[in-house]
């Protein structure tokens, strides 16, 4: 666990949660699995704050817990749980594209909640929309209950473990704490509820929905309440499953970038390796370095409809992309008029190495770009080697390679011919090792993030009394147009945030807004070498 890592952890938790939950957090990351009392000891702070945060934390899933065999319970913080949470923007997003402002709505209720029951989450979100619908128009329970069925299909959203029946019905003492299970085949059931109603529009607080003043209602006892339906089933979004719908949309990027610009069709290659992966992203683990096989038949039937191309061409393109150098596609056998498979593992070391190539050359140049994908295509170059093939000044080329090597993006192999290790006798070799220089770029998008993360909150506490101000005035505003104020009133009402504050809450806005898009384009990296990292260690 780097510092660059702990610090962002740090920001994030104190940014989602507040000071007392982040001050747990990163002690729970600084120190590793420790006992409730220790905890609070450690860190200077009372029983029950550290209960709550806790709470907090493991409702997000950001601490897991243990009993070990004293039956002390100890808490761990998932630190790459933390990080995740830079990345809720792009799962809201995604939600969205796939699913309209329902799944969106959706994924965000549970991502803001950690854990919710699906009647809950249904509820919420015809809410919601009701709130941006035109008047008299509301959302119905079951539309959202149908987009909900939809995302849990796609495995988009998980049920969360269970106390099992059993540990209930034990006479004995209760264990320190549950032990949470749920079977494979039970993780995306979804319970069969008759949701049945229509999202509601908040009222004022002296009045519930039908409009009679709260004095007027009716008190109900705590008896009469109908019992959830689908109490005890919570439900969760499944983060991997979205990794793999964006490792997905980077290949098919990478195709369609690397193929269809040379052909006259448009985005045949990558409609056929989009389809592949679609019709593997249930039956293909997250971490799988392959996809499932399938035939070329079976791709034929998959293909989008109203996509007209013939079997025969269907299966040049198959045989274009197996032969290509990269290897994104390959062949494991020739039933079915074929059998193919994506090389996950190999996509994802490309699309790394392409993020290295890019960043040398933005930070170097194209020459130094040259040099590194020289290097890496011949594996070993001594700097002679570098110079001829190259065909760049030996001056140049040497601080060039130097300049990469202080970088850490090449490392430098020594061969000695004797034993002694003379300078004069030994081969100095130059060679790209890719997961060390992926750990090193990803190790910097960490800092980077945390610094964009630091300057967006220097910015906004820097205007903050303007911002209060504005949120001030447009609050005055709302309430006057609700009762009918004229235009002469609400104009007074505007001309209190003179124009020079005007011109520096656009330019606070402008800022914020790139500062969130660098947030969001870093992610993007750190999701690409993160994914590779994990693919090349499990390989090993």
């Amino acid at each position: 666990m780097t510092q660059a890592e702990i610090k962002l952890c740090s920001l994030l938790l104190q940014e989602h949660f507040g000071e007392i939950v982040e001050k747990i957090g990163v002690h729970l990351i600084r120190t590793g699995s420790q006992p409730l009392r220790v905890i609070a000891h450690d860190t200077g702070t009372s029983l029950d704050q550290v209960k709550k945060a806790l709470c907090v934390l493991i409702q997000h899933n950001l601490v897991i817990y243990q009993v070990h065999k004293r039956g002390v319970v100890e808490y761990e913080a998932q630190c790459s749980r933390v990080l995740r949470m830079l990345r809720y923007p792009r799962y809201i997003y995604t939600a969205k594209t796939l699913y309209s402002d329902t799944g969106e709505l959706i994924v965000e209720e549970l991502l803001l909640n950690g854990k919710m029951a699906m009647s809950a989450v249904v509820k919420k979100v015809a809410d919601r929309l009701t709130e941006t619908m035109e008047d008299g128009k509301t959302m119905d329970y079951a539309e959202v209950s149908n987009t909900f069925v939809r995302l849990a299909d796609t495995h988009f959203v998980q049920r969360c473990p269970l106390v099992p029946a059993t540990e209930n019905a034990d006479p004995g003492p209760p264990p320190p704490a549950p032990t949470l299970v749920i079977s494979e085949k039970d993780m995306y059931l979804v319970p069969k509820l008759s949701l049945i109603g229509k999202g509601k529009r908040r009222r004022s607080s002296d009045e519930d929905a039908t409009g009679e003043p709260k004095a007027k209602r009716p008190k109900h006892t705590t008896d009469n309440k109908e019992p959830i339906p689908d109490d005890g089933i919570y439900w969760q979004a499944n983060l991997d499953r979205f990794h793999q719908h964006f490792r997905d949309q980077g290949i098919v990027s990478a195709v369609a970038n690397r193929m269809d610009q040379f052909t006259f069709q448009t985005q045949t290659s990558s409609e056929i390796v989009r389809t592949m992966l679609r019709m593997s992203e249930i039956t293909t683990s997250s971490s799988a370095p392959f996809t499932q096989p399938l035939s070329s038949n079976e791709i034929f039937r998959s293909l989008p409809v109203g996509y007209n191309i013939s079997k025969q061409v269907l299966d040049q393109y198959l045989t274009l992309l197996a032969d290509d150098p990269l290897e994104f596609v390959g062949k494991s056998g020739d039933s079915g008029g074929g059998m193919y498979v994506i090389n996950l593992h190999k996509a994802l070391g490309s699309l790394a190495t392409a993020t290295l190539e890019s960043v040398i050359q933005e930070r170097f140049g194209s020459r130094c770009a040259r040099i590194f994908r020289l290097v890496l295509q011949k594996k070993h170059l001594e700097q002679k080697q570098v110079e001829d093939f190259a065909m760049i000044p030996a001056k140049e080329a040497k601080d060039m390679l130097y300049k990469m090597l202080s970088e850490n993006f090449i490392s430098l192999q020594e061969i000695p011919k004797t034993p002694d290790h003379a300078p004069s006798r030994t081969f100095y070799l130059y060679t790209v090792n890719i997961l060390s220089a992926a750990r090193m770029l990803l190790h910097r998008c960490y800092k980077s993030v945390a610094n964009l993360i630091e300057r967006r909150q220097f910015e906004t506490k820097e205007n903050k009394r303007l911002l209060e101000k504005s949120q001030r005035v447009e609050a005055i505003i709302a309430s006057m147009q609700a009762t009918g104020a004229e235009e002469a009133q609400l104009q007074e009402i505007e001309e209190m945030i003179t124009a020079p504050e005007r011109q520096q809450l656009e330019t606070l806005k402008r800022n914020v807004n790139k500062l969130d898009a660098c947030e969001i384009q870093v992610d993007e990296t750190i999701f690409l070498l993160e994914s590779y990292i994990e693919s090349t260690v499990k390989r090993q």
